[in-house]
């Protein structure tokens, strides 16, 4: 067993270490990659043989997190793990995203990498290595891959650049992005970002680009090692050049015609389109339709392709006939719908999203149970795709993938300038009407203007938009493309999306298709989203200039307040009875959290009556007793001493015979209290060391015209020698009947001393 390991150095000193050799050998190539006390295996297998008729890359790429690598048991009934979480999703898409472009066009075999971790130490993120170990399994295969790749999370943490952070600097940082690279050229950039400006982006990308060349290093010298530089052969095509000739011939000009009419129109573009592919296979022989219409569709679209980008680089005309600045026509609404917390429409071309909010308790938040990652989370946004929304015909079938990472860009977007201190849960639901280009940022801007109708108070508007790129390395020409269609993006180099207030970037999201993208192009698509940025903004605030000043009726309405950490108890009860008891008889809902400042409560209800009902419980409860305080109370329980009285929400005193009435008493039966009686009281000590109450009834009634407070009788030695205190008033000596000894004092009362003889 031959093993080669090489390692990986960050720029602050810690280290990564990829391994081959040892584990999954019958893969086609296999990975270990360490970092400190994580541990991920990557796995790389391919056919050997495209399946019939496939004319793509069949690439899938799954990452998976064992709950077993930090020691923990999956939740659930059955105890296993089960399907993809979104922040497994999401790891898998940024690695897809990365991989995709690189492998050669012509190769269509089914491949499948695998991503494991096996071991997690909760200090460095396992998802910043996924990128590495599928590129390393892949440079150690035979697989045909125009890499190898790196892929890193960049952060500024303090002012500095960090690359890889752990979770503690992690948390300190006010921008975090994913960059994927191979040595030559950026491919993929995911992030969010707090208001950050342009250079700092790009400061931050040319950071992770230096880390990443490092790691392409050291993976092409393993390659080496391992003997693997020569790939696979394979045919996967089959080509007819003279074909394809002809096709070029005899559609490129219909093709570019098309391109330069500049309509509107997504329907009429893709019929009149369709049509010339159409023309050209009718006018094939009929023996030989069959089997050259696979290939005159493939090289059509080619043709198509060429002349969208040709018409777009030498006459600045894009399909839709805009400039290369433009935006689309836009329209929106606030208020859409009655029922929801918030509602909003926003439309851009033949792009549209309805968003709805929806405002909860904390009854509401999110669960997160991650293996690495638990919490829960009070701002959630999930982006619904509908087949109808492109005129397709099939049944909606779940959430898919691309569904999951369009809602985490927005979620990303717009959770910087939600309110920290906002007593509800929220919910963004954006569901896609019409798509033809740039949908989740759409889903954006519908966000900001739902948020603003339900009344949140956002810290600023937030606006996104999609950004494309044609280049022709022959000539070194290149286009920009503000708001990019569906088309645009299917046959150009970049789609580069940018959300952000007018002050700076909140997130943003970029794939790569082509080789040799300057960090000039990058600067000046940027600047150029800016400008688009702003003008959508400028739409937003003449729609709805500020949130709401008021929530609307049918929201419910939270109530926070925070009592003493040392109280949570008391307001919870044995089993929860208590606080379940306000939630009946109030009708709220009731909510407690431990802080480090002490019991976070929310109380939610649909009516002000509700809520002020629950609070008066709650404070009635929290509410600490007052010496020289009177109190409306009800007697619990009658002793021969006395009676105990609950003054205030489970607390009881002692409301000694002594203290009941002026005269004195025989016998309680004289002082004529029974249980359930309400009296006032007045606290007239608390015990500090024990925590207990004397109450009394006389010192709230008028002392009797010449009343004479009784002597007490001095005390005698005990018998023991011991000289005795002074006695504490409703203590109790020996009987006067002679009778039996006493039995235990109630309270602390203490019986005279009893010593026995040992005779």
């Amino acid at each position: 067993m031959k093993v080669i390991k090489k390692t990986i150095e960050l720029p602050d000193g810690r280290q990564i270490t990829i391994e081959t050799g040892k584990l999954a050998k019958q893969a086609d190539g296999a990975v270990e990659v360490r970092m400190g006390g994580t541990m991920l295996l990557a796995t790389v297998v391919s056919a050997k043989e495209a399946g019939e008729g496939v004319d793509f890359m069949p690439l899938q790429v799954e990452y998976k997190e064992k709950f077993s690598a930090a020691g923990r048991f999956p939740g659930g009934f059955l105890k296993r793990e089960g399907r993809a979480s979104d922040y497994e999703i999401l790891t898998a898409r940024l690695v897809d995203r990365v991989l995709r472009p690189l492998f050669p066009d012509n190769y269509h075999a089914d491949t499948f990498v695998n991503i494991t971790m096996y071991s997690a130490d909760g200090v460095d993120c396992p998802d910043a290595l996924a990128g590495l170990a599928a590129s390393a399994a892949l440079a150690v295969s035979d697989i045909p891959f125009n890499g190898p790749i790196g892929e890193v999370r960049v952060a500024r943490v303090d002012g500095e650049f960090v690359i890889d952070p752990t979770y503690e600097q992690l948390e300190k940082a006010d921008m975090e992005l994913m960059v994927g690279a191979t040595y030559e050229n950026i491919m993929m950039v995911e992030g969010e970002l707090n208001e950050a400006s342009e250079a700092d982006l790009l400061e931050a990308l040319k950071t992770a680009h230096a880390a990443i060349k490092t790691m392409c290093v050291a993976q092409k010298e393993l390659a080496e090692e391992v003997g693997s530089t020569v790939k696979r052969e394979y045919c996967h095509e089959v080509n007819d050049e003279d074909l394809r000739k002809d096709v070029h011939e005899k559609c490129y000009d219909k093709a570019y015609a098309i391109a330069k009419a500049g309509s509107a129109d997504k329907h009429w573009r893709q019929d009149s389109f369709d049509a010339i592919c159409q023309e050209y296979i009718d006018a094939l022989p009929e023996e030989e339709k069959e089997a050259k219409t696979p290939l005159v569709k493939r090289y059509y679209h080619d043709v198509e392709r060429e002349a969208v980008r040709r018409c777009i680089l030498d006459e600045g005309i894009r399909l839709d006939g805009r400039k290369t600045t433009e935006i689309r026509p836009i329209w929106c609404e606030t208020d859409y719908l009655p029922g929801p917390h918030g509602s909003a429409v926003f439309t851009r071309g033949e792009t549209q999203a309805l968003a709805t909010v929806t405002l909860g308790t904390k009854l509401d938040e999110k669960i997160l149970d991650d293996v690495l990652n638990q919490g829960t989370e009070r701002f959630l946004l999930h982006y619904n795709f509908p087949p109808f929304s492109t005129g397709e015909a099939k049944a909606q079938r779940g959430v898919g993938r691309r569904e999951v990472g369009h809602g985490n860009l927005a979620h990303r977007a717009l959770k910087k300038m939600f309110p920290e201190d906002f007593p509800y849960v929220c919910r963004i639901v954006s569901d896609i009407l019409e798509s033809n280009g740039s949908s989740s940022m759409a889903t954006v801007c519908a966000g900001t203007l739902s948020l603003l109708d339900a009344g949140v108070k956002m810290k600023k508007p937030v606006s996104g938009i999609a950004m494309g790129l044609i280049t022709d390395t022959a000539s070194d020409k290149y286009a920009v493309l503000s708001d990019i269609l569906g088309d645009e993006d299917h046959l150009g180099d970049m789609d580069f999306k940018v959300t952000g207030t007018r002050d700076g970037i909140t997130a943003t999201q970029m794939d790569i298709k082509c080789d040799g993208l300057s960090y000039e192009i990058l600067e000046k698509a940027l600047m150029q989203a800016r400008a688009g940025r702003m003008h959508i903004l400028d739409i937003i605030e003449q729609t709805i200039p500020a949130p709401r000043e008021d929530y609307k009726p049918h929201v419910p309405r939270i109530v926070t307040m925070l009592i003493p950490k040392e109280l949570i108890g008391a307001v919870i009860g044995p089993g929860g009875k208590v606080i379940q008891g306000i939630q009946e008889e109030s009708g709220a809902t009731v909510s407690i959290d431990e802080i480090p400042e002490g019991g976070h409560i929310e109380v939610a209800a649909a009516n002000k009556a509700s809520i002020d009902k629950a609070l008066s419980m709650i404070k009635a409860i929290v509410a600490q007793p007052e010496e020289g305080t009177v109190y409306h109370g009800t007697v619990k329980s009658i002793m021969e001493f006395g009676a105990f009285v609950e003054f205030m929400p489970h607390r009881e005193g002692l409301l000694h015979i002594s203290e009941i009435a002026w005269e004195r008493l025989e016998n309680m039966e004289a002082s004529g209290l029974k249980e359930g009686d309400e009296i006032d009281v007045k606290l007239i000590e608390v015990d500090k060391k024990s925590g207990k109450f004397r109450l009394s009834k006389r010192a709230i009634l008028p002392k009797p015209e010449g009343y004479v407070e009784p002597e007490r009788k001095p005390r005698g030695p005990r018998r023991d020698g011991d000289s005795r205190g002074p006695r504490r008033d409703g203590d109790r000596g020996p009987r006067r009947d002679g009778g039996a000894p006493r039995g235990p004092r109630r309270e602390g009362d203490r019986g005279p001393r009893r010593e026995q003889s040992n005779d």
